[in-house]
């Protein structure tokens, strides 16, 4: 669906301040700044593309007020321009009407439940004693498991799995292949051979969490594996049982974090972090991509580890004097006895 509107109203929609323009101008879109017309706008929020804003011909661009003198054509001054392009994306594209009803090629079996407005989507499996509050859609090939609770309004876009045990909240969308509530990697190993360890807890989902395609959590072992309110999952996330993430922690793509391991609040995990088992992370942790976390962190703030990239011979030097350290530092520990 096209929307335009013009800049005035755009700019009141934004909350932003309007400077260098015609308030009737109209605007029919958002692009980048490299490709935005006359007829839409773009926004500027990282000073590495300070040369495609110099050059941009949108009609506006949205910015902070000390990136104006750079910019050569009007502006839409917020404090964070990054926030006025994710608002300006929704308002120029609105969700499509969502579907109501359920398709002929869909499986639902006479003891779920479901609300008003509810959409099955084509050969979705919705089995015994599940619960599919009003308005929510389950896409195409979904599986939902015996007894499984879905909130209000909650999405799973298509080909999701929730297996018995799992709890969704309302408002909750869930990206293609995802997969909710199976085991959790439970062994115990008896004379050299392993047997496995029935996984008897669920999984809660909070409300307005987004899990990304291809992510998969583990119902819990005894107790619930737990993701509280407005948490956002990227794709390829591995989740295992008993795990507990706190409220609006965002964590990015091909994280893996071992079972019975709580996460804090407004947490953010970079990708490709490993994350070891039975440990804690409190609130407002930041660790940065490709880390391994193998004890708890008790503190607040930015964390790192690994070596970063460098040329490859100049790393296998520094590989091979990694290996010294110990003995360089006991080496200096006598010499410095001796200078003594």
């Amino acid at each position: 669906m096209s929307v335009s509107v013009s800049l005035a109203e755009l700019a009141a929609t934004l909350g932003a301040e309007l400077q260098g323009a015609d308030p009737s101008t109209v605007v029919s879109g958002i692009n980048s700044l490299t490709r935005a017309t006359a007829q839409e706008v773009s926004f500027f929020s990282n000073r590495r593309y300070r040369a495609d804003l110099l050059k941009t011909q949108a009609a506006a661009v949205i910015l902070n007020a000390k990136d104006h003198v750079d910019c050569p054509v009007p502006v839409l001054l917020m404090e964070n321009p990054y926030l006025g392009y994710a608002l300006a994306a929704a308002y120029f594209n609105p969700p499509l009407p969502k579907p109501i009803g359920i398709h002929p090629s869909a499986w639902v079996s006479p003891e779920a439940t479901l609300g008003h407005g509810v959409y099955i989507g084509a050969q979705a499996v919705v089995e015994a004693r599940a619960v599919i509050e009003d308005n929510a859609v389950i896409g195409a090939m979904s599986v939902i498991g015996v007894g499984v609770h879905i909130g209000e309004g909650s999405q799973l876009i298509a080909q999701v799995t929730l297996c018995t045990g799992t709890k969704i909240g309302k408002r909750v969308v869930i990206q293609p292949g995802a997969v909710i509530g199976a085991d959790g990697f439970g062994l115990a190993n008896h004379q050299g051979q392993w047997i496995k360890v029935p996984q008897l807890g669920g999984v809660i989902i909070g409300d307005d969490v987004e899990i990304g395609a291809n992510t998969t959590i583990d119902k819990g072992a005894l107790e619930d594996t737990i993701i509280e309110r407005g948490v956002k999952l990227d794709n390829q996330i591995q989740i295992a049982h008993n795990v507990h993430i706190g409220e609006h922690t965002a964590i990015a793509g091909c994280v893996g974090i071992a079972g019975s391991t709580r996460i804090g609040r407004y947490c953010m995990i970079a990708g490709g972090v490993g994350i070891v088992g039975h440990i804690e992370l409190v609130d407002h942790v930041h660790v940065t991509g490709g880390s391994i976390i193998l004890q708890s962190i008790l503190s607040p703030g930015v964390y790192s580890s690994g070596t970063p990239l460098e040329l490859n011979h100049q790393w296998h030097r520094n590989y091979h004097r990694f290996k010294q350290l110990d003995d360089m530092a006991k080496r200096l520990t006598s010499l410095e006895k001796t200078l003594k």
